[in-house]
């Protein structure tokens, strides 16, 4: 009998899996992102339509892990040096985004007929825009470096604080609301109390535990990947158990490794497993939609759509022309904010869980979302097209008599000249005389040794594995000129499955115009990454023979301790 349940579940998990893809395929022709996708599968395997979904114990654990592992992701991700490099304009377009949505979106929603707690819900659902759509979408468009980038991505970091405040007060409310009087009260102090204490103790592990923790499992690359899961999960069940709930614990345990210089490769890592787990959340999400409730829903929806469309991107070009930003800048950046977010479902899940809405309002909020992510995703696709179409008509979003926008249209540092992967001797001694030059670096390894090092001789460094297309998505391809790869040649392969070439092609596919070197140390390996369109390819002991030829012929000068040793270093790591 439990062979045969067993065989079933397969099955049904199986048969999810595969209407996924298929509709997943669809959307990508449409270039839809995956969450209007799995929200589609869900409906259709839900009861409504083919009726697959039907575990739903096992569909609910899925998603809770899903929910866990894409919070643990949000934390660690949590930059808050960004807000500060870009002031004011960060803090105050993503707070008056959130009042605006949360008090309009209120009163449109009892305009529409809801009660008071269903609108104050469903406005503050509203409020969330969706951090993975956006900077997919500024990443593929090569716009995640620009003004109007950087500073979407502060404000979605604003918009994540308040995301946490208001799960904390959510779960002490829902506590609180099993209680009255004082024992209500009661409810809600000692949830805070747990969760201050609990804040308190990853404040203490970031400060004494986190990096050299990380930095000993990173030997490993599989046992940090299974200590990343392992850790959200845990901090997950500690919130729940607590009871300010497992979304907040999942992500303080974001937040406590964010401080750790492997966060990227951590955050690389887990992209996939992310998406996979989410997928059953969102098809808990759809089969759990009355199709015949959701039709009586579709007049609201479409009103809160157009609110979320037009309104929010509206507030957001109308304080940033009074900060003084140009009117490109603040339309770009207004288009980020015109859909909900993946936490608007969540958010009202919990809702939903505690007894405060019925399953009607998360329907509502759904389809909002199913309207707005998919019309937003061709907004900000075709935002240049738009901002040509009604660039005549928003002079008056534009401050007469001066700018707060830099020159340059990118705030902060100077961006990386080199990005250079393999900080052994040859990596370090290129690094050396380039920056001698005046060229920025970033370095890049997979070994903890060789990043604290090249981070104490006060290079730019990050962890990480540059075969990883998901990591190196994550760094800044579109403003450097030269990709290197010094890495050994023992330490990659053989010549016929060399994954430097992946990152030639990787490089390219992520919209990388610069140049690539390569180090290799046999002339058939050279070949092989000439062949793979490598603009330069290096090989050290010719070119070093080459060099010392030239100088004994007295042609050239001798190479100065920069060149040959590193800040005059003589023990350096492999």
């Amino acid at each position: 009998m439990t062979a045969a349940v067993e065989g079933y579940l397969f099955y049904e998990i199986a048969a999810l899996l595969v209407l996924a893809a298929g509709v997943g395929f669809v959307g990508l022709i449409l270039r839809q992102p995956l969450i209007v996708s799995f929200i589609a599968v869900g409906i259709l395997a839900g009861p409504s339509v083919l009726d697959i979904a039907r575990s739903d114990e096992q569909i609910d654990l899925l998603a809770e892990l899903g929910i866990a592992l894409l919070l643990f992701l949000v934390g660690l991700k949590l930059d808050f040096s960004l807000v500060r490099t870009l002031g004011p304009v960060a803090l105050v377009t993503g707070l008056g985004q959130v009042v605006f949505t949360t008090v309009f979106g209120f009163v449109i929603a009892l305009a529409l007929g809801l009660d008071a707690r269903t609108a104050i819900y469903v406005a503050i659902a509203l409020t969330f825009s969706s951090t993975i759509i956006i900077v997919k979408l500024l990443s593929d468009k090569r716009e995640i470096d620009s003004l109007h980038g950087r500073i979407a991505l502060g404000f979605l970091i604003v918009q994540d604080v308040v995301v946490v405040v208001a799960m904390i007060a959510l779960s002490a409310i829902g506590v609180g609301g099993a209680a009255t009087g004082d024992g209500a009260v009661g409810d809600v102090l000692r949830v805070l109390a747990y969760g201050l204490a609990m804040l308190a103790a990853v404040v203490f592990f970031i400060r004494f535990i986190a990096s050299p923790l990380v930095e000993r499992l990173s030997r490993a690359p599989e046992l940090l990947v299974s200590f990343a899961i392992g850790w959200a999960a845990l901090l997950a069940a500690v919130g729940h158990y607590l009871g300010f709930g497992k979304e907040l614990g999942g992500l303080l345990a974001g937040v406590s490794l964010a401080s750790t210089p492997f966060r990227e490769a951590i955050a690389a890592r887990l992209a996939s497993l992310r998406d996979f787990l989410l997928l059953f959340f969102f098809i808990a999400l759809g089969a759990s939609l009355d199709l015949s409730v959701l039709g009586t829903s579709v007049g609201p929806a479409i009103v809160l759509s157009l609110f979320v469309l037009i309104g929010n991107p509206l507030i957001v070009l109308i304080i940033m022309g009074v900060m003084g930003y140009r009117k490109r800048t603040g339309f770009l950046a207004g288009l980020t904010v015109a859909q909900i977010s993946e936490f608007s479902l969540i958010f009202m899940a919990m809702g939903v869980a505690i007894g405060h809405v019925a399953e009607e309002a998360l329907g509502l909020v759904t389809l909002v979302g199913l309207v707005t992510i998919a019309t937003s995703t061709y907004m900000i696709t075709y935002s240049h097209q738009l901002y040509a179409l009604f660039e005549p008509v928003l002079g008056i979003f534009e401050r007469r008599g001066g700018t707060a926008e830099p020159e340059s249209d990118v705030e902060g540092e100077r961006p990386h000249d080199v990005i250079l992967f393999g900080l052994g001797r040859y990596g370090l001694g290129i690094a050396a005389v380039l920056r001698d030059s005046g060229k920025r670096i970033l370095g890049v390894d997979f070994s903890p040794e060789a990043v604290r090092y090249a981070r104490a001789q006060g290079y730019d460094v990050v962890f990480g594995d540059a075969t990883d297309p998901e990591f190196l998505a994550h760094l800044p391809l579109q403003q450097a000129r030269w990709l290197v790869m010094a890495v050994p040649e023992h330490d990659i392969g053989l010549t016929h499955d060399d994954p430097r070439q992946g990152l030639l092609r990787a490089a390219k596919d992520l919209g990388f115009t610069g140049k690539v070197a390569v180090a290799a140390h046999r002339e058939a390996t050279a070949d092989v990454l000439a062949a793979a369109r490598a603009d330069l390819v290096l090989m050290p002991y010719r070119d070093a023979a080459f060099a010392a030829a030239r100088m004994i012929a007295g042609d050239a000068a001798a190479p100065g301790p920069a060149a040959s040793d590193p800040e005059g270093q003589k023990e350096l790591p492999a």
